[in-house]
């Protein structure tokens, strides 16, 4: 009776999570087309989601790196032109226009939501093979991913790490939760059982928006670099926040450097938000903060000491 039982128990809990896998593939596999491309060195693939009901598509930079335009297909047999809206390769990601906007687009999440060892689904077009679904968990969160433009590098923040199995082709696919909401664009895979991808959150929904509106992205430049520190206990008791920004280089004449922050300082907060490691100051360093008054509280001495830096644009 008790092996019946947990027989019935399992058979139960599969059918739950088909029900899930399944309902998370008829939902996204529509929007999801396969991408092909010609580029300098040769043919590109890759994969691509429709974000929007007027044909724009979200895939990874380095998918269409060099390619001016190229052709989608979906699921259903339809097959378009599209051209490349704008890349921005300092976060992988680019949008795309097709020229006939005939499918359904997704349900864009919040990655900033995502809990480790959630389900969530891979769609794609992994090695040729159009349409391919897999199923896995979110096995870690927080992730950097080196980016390079140019000269100019940068650390893809927030990147998911998911043990959903992706392989060449799967790059600008969908990685959704259980509800069907794309929360990640699938852009590596990093070895075997391991892929990571770029979440869908505040920072890359501007990156989205800019990229849509002007064709590029944006960066606002500070002038200053640091390592993460672990604040006085005293502080952390009292605040809540555990480790700050040491401030190891200002370049002279920067914003930073005109604002008065000193090499020694510990940054702790910057326009309103904690900053505990490079991360958290570069995920401002956005559009938007060009030519604004930022103000920045650092520790300097074992007191707090407030200054207004105005961010410059970034240029290459």
């Amino acid at each position: 009776m008790d092996t019946e039982h947990t027989d019935r128990a399992e058979d139960t809990a599969l059918d739950a999570y088909s029900r899930v896998v399944t309902g998370v593939a008829a939902r996204v596999l529509p929007s999801v087309a396969a991408l092909s491309v010609r580029i300098p060195r040769g043919a590109g693939a890759g994969s691509a989601v429709t974000i929007d009901a007027e044909g724009l598509l979200l895939t990874s930079a380095h998918v269409v790196q060099g390619a001016g335009d190229g052709s989608a297909a979906f699921g259903d047999g339809t097959e378009t032109r599209f051209r490349v809206v704008g890349a921005d390769p300092l976060s992988d990601l680019a949008v795309l226009r097709a020229e006939e906007a005939a499918v359904p687009p997704v349900e864009l999440g919040d990655a900033d939501g995502l809990r480790i060892g959630q389900l969530v689904v891979a769609v794609g077009n992994p090695m040729g093979l159009a349409g391919s679904v897999t199923a896995g968990v979110v096995s870690g969160l927080g992730r950097s991913l080196p980016a390079r433009d140019g000269r100019l590098v940068r650390l893809i923040e927030d990147v998911i790490q998911t043990d959903a199995a992706l392989n060449p082709g799967n790059s600008g696919g969908a990685l959704a939760d259980s509800a069907g909401r794309v929360v990640g664009v699938n852009t590596a895979v990093a070895g075997y059982g391991l892929g990571l991808a770029v979440p869908i959150n505040a920072t890359t929904r501007q990156i989205i928006a800019d990229l849509t509106a002007t064709g590029r992205v944006r960066r606002a430049w500070l002038g200053v670099a640091g390592v993460p520190v672990p604040l006085p206990p005293e502080l952390t008791e009292r605040t809540g926040q555990r480790r700050g920004l040491r401030v190891v280089e200002v370049v002279p004449g920067s914003p930073a450097g005109v604002a008065g922050i000193y090499l020694g300082d510990i940054i702790v907060s910057a326009g309103g938000r904690s900053v505990q490691d490079g991360q958290g100051l570069q995920r401002l360093m956005l559009g938007p903060a060009i030519g604004t008054r930022l103000a920045v509280t650092v520790l300097r001495k074992g007191a707090f000491v407030d200054v207004v830096a105005v961010p410059t644009e970034l240029t290459r």
